[in-house]
């Protein structure tokens, strides 16, 4: 959406208008609104039948151009809890849609924002903010929900989040947490078994969104299609990285929400397998919970391995 901030602060205040924003501040349940599906299921893991959680994307999105929708706005001027990335994994679309909200509750230092990053060993921490440098996250790399291991600390702050809010259910959220730790323990354990032979395997990446899937799973990242974070290679860029690849002899090009176009042209010159992979949960059937998201990636990548 080509939008100054102005024009898209009054498209949704205009849109708000029409769907009411005048609705009950509660409901039985605690309404929890997320920016990602991964963060609803685990959401509902820990608050179970306490909670009413509704994720804002699909699943389908590439984070940082989510096409924004004024039916976003009643649900957080709605919501009790916000559960969100954070390390400005949602700027280019969450904060024009909290000031029309206009819900103080779960703007960010507030008690009904959970930010899932708090506590992340965070990767590729910038030291420029110039933005030559193309979608660069000062904050560092904000893809971490990629390692799963990530996940047990993003269950943690939701637990805390929903503890701190409703302290009357603490025992629950602690008690549910530790099922869903216990179940994520487990999986964690046979996705380790199962990516020894993925160890040491050279991939290149669209967009650098897999650098803690890599560094969980033993993969080797040996270069990026986007010319820097956000912004299209040049015909320049592309020759440059085939050729590197053909040194290096890279086994795989992973791609996700992006186009296929630059990943199949690469292929076709190096001889490297395309796979798709999901940088989000609930793209799909197969991945609408955190689990079955990190399940899918990599039974992918396995399959493209023994196939190469």
């Amino acid at each position: 959406m080509n939008m100054t901030r102005r024009n898209l602060i009054l498209f949704l205040a205009a849109g708000a208008a029409v769907l009411g924003l005048a609705l009950p501040a509660h409901a039985q349940q605690i309404r929890v609104v997320t920016t990602t599906p991964e963060l609803a299921d685990i959401t509902r893991q820990i608050g179970k039948e306490l909670v009413n959680v509704e994720s804002l994307t699909r699943g389908v999105e590439f984070m940082h151009t989510v096409p924004i929708k004024p039916s976003f706005v009643p649900k957080l001027n709605r919501a009790d809890i916000l559960v969100e990335m954070g390390l400005d994994l949602e700027v280019s679309w969450l904060p024009a849609l909290l000031e029309v909200a206009n819900n103080s509750k779960i703007l960010p230092g507030q008690p009904g924002n959970i930010d899932c990053s708090i506590g992340i060993s965070v990767l590729e921490v910038s030291r420029t903010m110039d933005r030559s440098e193309g979608d660069v996250h000062p904050k560092g790399n904000p893809h971490y929900n990629l390692d799963p291991l990530n996940g047990k600390i993003m269950a943690r702050n939701i637990a805390d989040g929903l503890s701190r809010n409703y302290p009357q259910h603490k025992a629950l959220f602690e008690k549910n947490l530790n099922a869903y730790l216990g179940e994520l323990d487990k999986a964690i354990a046979r996705w380790q078994s199962m990516a020894a032979p993925l160890k040491g395997v050279k991939i290149v990446t669209y967009h650098i969104e897999w650098s803690y899937f890599a560094n969980r799973f033993g993969l080797q990242q040996v270069g990026i299609i986007e010319l820097k974070p956000g912004i299209e290679p040049t015909p320049n860029h592309l020759v440059g990285l085939a050729q590197k690849m053909q040194q290096e002899k890279v086994q795989m090009i992973i791609y996700g929400a992006q186009s296929n176009r630059y990943p199949q042209q690469l292929a076709s010159q190096t001889g490297a397998s395309v796979v798709r992979l999901q940088s989000i949960a609930g793209g799909s059937a197969e991945t609408d919970t955190y689990i079955k998201f990190i399940d899918y990636n990599l039974q992918s990548l396995l399959a493209a391995v023994k196939k190469s």
